[in-house]
């Protein structure tokens, strides 16, 4: 039976490259999930949440075309399927394994079609997936500020990952349909606005304000701006690449996911640099765009504050984000569900993880110790106080979602872990509390 609305958090499987390749920032080692995964979802239950956005490392799993390593999802997907959770699942979180590069190949979008696939068809009770997490900010952080994969800062390098990548989530879609027809795809990504700092610098902030949808115009198929199309086509994309998207979009199976923080609005100068801007329209403002734009259902995919020295900061900002929610739906836009991201506290989110320092951020409804925070004290109560509050009738929870005890009944199936001949299994993948 599905959630209604879902309430979720995620363990993020972040696994960017830095120092030119030679170092994989890996957030799942880095916050002990791979000792600790069977105590984090049990965290998860204790929350009252039955949503988890959550994917297999990529750099783990996938060996080469057509080869996998399923050792540690098999645990991790088939212990959250006899829990009767629902993962979004996350395939791709802002790296590639070593053996592809990075995200300028050509055969990333084909390749990773295949394991879509292939991970679709071992673990078939997953309806709701996210293929490509942040494919804007994937792109931005890798090619234009130079932090992460190729370390490039040219607009040609952008627009070839930009490509590949959107092209790479609307292919593993279709794959995963062959699969699941009934697939859901969450298009988790950051909901940007730029603003002028002086009239000298309005012409930069439309170009960056055009720029910030052009990840959810590809993936759409929605014809982009006049301005971003002489700017694609200037830097590489052809004109047969660019009808691809056009004619091959999914949106009937789409749910717009919406990521937004305090750092998602930026000033602009006139020289087109730009400046933290804090909360200036926040996140209802800014989603009434992106859904005036592509009219889907939305979901509030991430958001968090780190806990400060008075130990409410993050809890004032989940209240303030759940009123933001709260207006939205009550706008007539069909919002169907509120994540803060993550389940427990980040390393080196301070620096977009383009640092390797070790430094723990208080974000987490729950630190590294497992411990509670009292963001998560405040989570727990909201999902408790609106789950059976929210109208049922309302349109906003109409999505056809179903979990995976909903599969196993039609199905007629029980879980049974597959018996891989010569699986080995690595101590860090076996141990939890």
């Amino acid at each position: 039976m599905s959630p209604g609305f879902i309430f979720a958090t995620g363990i993020e499987n972040s696994a960017p490259t830095i120092d030119h390749g030679r170092k994989r920032v890996d957030e799942m080692e880095k916050c002990g999930h791979y000792k600790y995964w069977r105590t984090d979802f049990d965290l998860v239950q204790e929350l009252g949440l039955k949503v988890l956005r959550y994917g297999p490392p990529l750099h783990r799993t996938w060996l080469g075309p057509n080869r996998y390593d399923w050792d540690f999802a098999d645990l991790s997907f088939y212990d959250l399927r006899e829990r009767n959770i629902a993962a979004i699942v996350d395939l791709c979180h802002f790296g590639l394994p070593d053996w592809l590069g990075n995200f300028q190949n050509p055969d990333f979008p084909e390749l990773f079609a295949r394991y879509a696939r292939a991970f679709a068809e071992r673990y078939p009770w997953n309806q709701l997936y996210t293929p490509v997490n942040e494919m804007s900010i994937c792109a931005l952080f890798s090619t234009l500020y130079g932090w992460w994969n190729e370390q490039e800062r040219t607009d040609r390098a952008f627009v070839t990952a930009m490509k590949h990548i959107v092209k790479a989530n609307i292919l593993a879609m279709h794959a995963i349909l062959k699969v699941r027809p009934d697939a859901l795809f969450v298009q988790s990504e950051s909901s940007e606005y730029y603003h002028a700092e002086n009239p000298r610098a309005i012409g930069p902030a439309e170009v960056r304000n055009a720029r910030r949808f052009l990840s959810l115009d590809l993936n759409y198929g929605r014809r982009v701006d006049s301005e971003m199309y002489e700017y694609m086509l200037d830097n590489g994309m052809t004109r047969d690449e660019y009808h691809f998207f056009l004619n091959n979009n999914l949106k009937h199976h789409c749910i717009m996911g919406n990521d937004y923080y305090q750092t998602n609005e930026h000033y602009v100068r006139a020289d087109g640099s730009t400046r933290a801007a804090g909360e200036i329209f926040g996140y209802a403002v800014i989603t009434h765009q992106y859904y005036n734009r592509y009219r889907l259902p939305v979901m509030h995919t991430e958001t968090n504050l780190c806990e400060g020295p008075n130990g409410d900061e993050a809890v004032k900002w989940l209240r303030k984000e759940w009123a933001n929610v709260l207006r939205v739906r009550n706008n007539g836009v069909p919002l169907v569900g509120f994540t803060w991201y993550s389940l427990t506290d980040q390393v080196d989110w301070d620096s977009a993880l383009r640092e390797d320092k070790g430094r723990v951020n208080a974000l987490g409804l729950f630190d590294l110790n497992r411990k509670i925070r009292p963001v998560g004290i405040a989570y727990r109560e909201l999902v408790q106080d609106w789950l059976q509050v929210l109208p049922t009738q309302s349109v906003c929870l109409q999505v056809p979602m179903a979990m995976p005890s909903d599969y196993d009944l039609i199905c007629n199936v029980r879980p049974t872990m597959p018996r891989d001949e010569g699986r080995t299994l690595a101590p860090s993948n076996t141990e939890g509390n």
